[in-house]
């Protein structure tokens, strides 16, 4: 029978290294981005093709990474295996494209193998290792040094802090990338149309607002009484205040009613502008919804005006709406 093991608080300590290994690993790459960065920024930038990412073992994981988030961020890209390459696969790359290949020591016999059919092809090499005097450093016309000074492993064997580095660099060229191309969120909702993300990208505040006869609100010199039935009927917890030709004034919200009461003032005789908030938080219909979201946050707000260009009332909606719509 298998004798039984349990964590032991060696297991926090030797945690806890492993993460300060890894950190120092790459907080070190922040000295290394220099020319030779931008030199592979430009052979991107430059690229009439696709980006295709290769490596082999623990280092095509992170080329999968990577090329899913180049992908994700306006860089066209995929990953080839470099096995397989060889096999065939070779066939998919142009002399338009760009071949990124990850390996730590520079000599991954897969990656060499199909490293000369690249070059005659008159693809560019971007090579990313551990060592710049590898054959595979040799060979890139631009080389992305993500040499560690040790593994987290605690053999020094297992490919840790080297892949972290590895996934930063992939990562600081993604955004770069992203950065010099003008890559938006209107462009980033494009390729991430599915799930909460795209939902918060692609909502705009039109799609979800109340419009019409939804929108409470009652002229400047309305009663109490008044705007709080508005309140009641359009159930969004607050009413605007308009002029007679829906210039916004103010808003009159279900706290001002709380505070309201305890002035004991005479609904019936009252005017809502006695009592109203003046210059009240609006936004564009055209704002994404998660605009909406982040004003009322900042603000402390459970409902939002939506007002045009100048400053008419269009729209309102309420933290329930966009609850509903699934942005937050």
């Amino acid at each position: 029978m298998n004798k039984a093991i349990s964590a032991t608080p060696h297991a926090l300590s030797l945690a806890r290294e492993v993460l300060s290994i890894e950190a120092a690993a790459v907080h070190a790459l922040i000295e290394r981005i220099d020319s030779t960065f931008l030199a592979a920024l430009d052979i991107v930038l430059s690229c009439q093709g696709r980006v295709i990412v290769s490596g082999m073992g623990k280092s095509g994981h992170i080329a999968r990474k990577i090329a899913a988030t180049l992908s994700s961020t306006g860089t066209p890209a995929y990953f080839v295996h470099p096995a397989e390459a060889s096999h065939g696969d070779l066939g998919m790359i142009t002399s338009d494209d760009v071949f990124i290949a990850l390996s730590y020591s520079g000599e991954s016999e897969e990656l060499l193998t199909i490293v000369p059919v690249i070059k005659r092809q008159g693809a560019k090499l971007i090579s990313l290792t551990g060592n710049a005097k590898s054959s595979l450093a040799q060979a890139a016309d631009a080389h992305l040094n993500g040499a560690v000074d040790k593994e987290a492993c605690p053999m020094g064997l297992a490919p840790t802090a080297s892949t972290t580095a590895a996934l930063a660099l992939g990562d600081a060229l993604a955004v770069a990338l992203l950065d010099a191309k003008g890559f938006g969120p209107e462009d980033f909702a494009r390729s991430h149309p599915g799930g909460n993300l795209g939902r918060r990208l692609l909502t705009h505040v039109r799609d979800i607002m109340h419009t019409d006869a939804e929108i409470p609100a009652v002229r400047n010199d309305a009663l109490l009484s008044e705007a709080v039935l508005e309140i009641t009927r359009k159930r969004l917890g607050m009413t605007a205040i308009v002029d007679e030709v829906q210039n916004v004034l103010g808003i009159y919200t279900d706290g001002d009613l709380r505070r309201t009461l305890e002035k004991r003032l005479d609904f019936a005789t009252t005017q809502v502008n006695q009592v109203m908030s003046h210059n009240p938080r609006s936004i564009g219909p055209d704002a994404l919804a998660a605009e909406a979201v982040q004003l009322m946050e900042l603000y402390n707000i459970t409902q939002i005006l939506v007002v045009d260009s100048d400053n008419k009332l269009i729209g309102a909606l309420n933290m329930h709406d966009l609850l509903r719509a699934k942005v937050i």
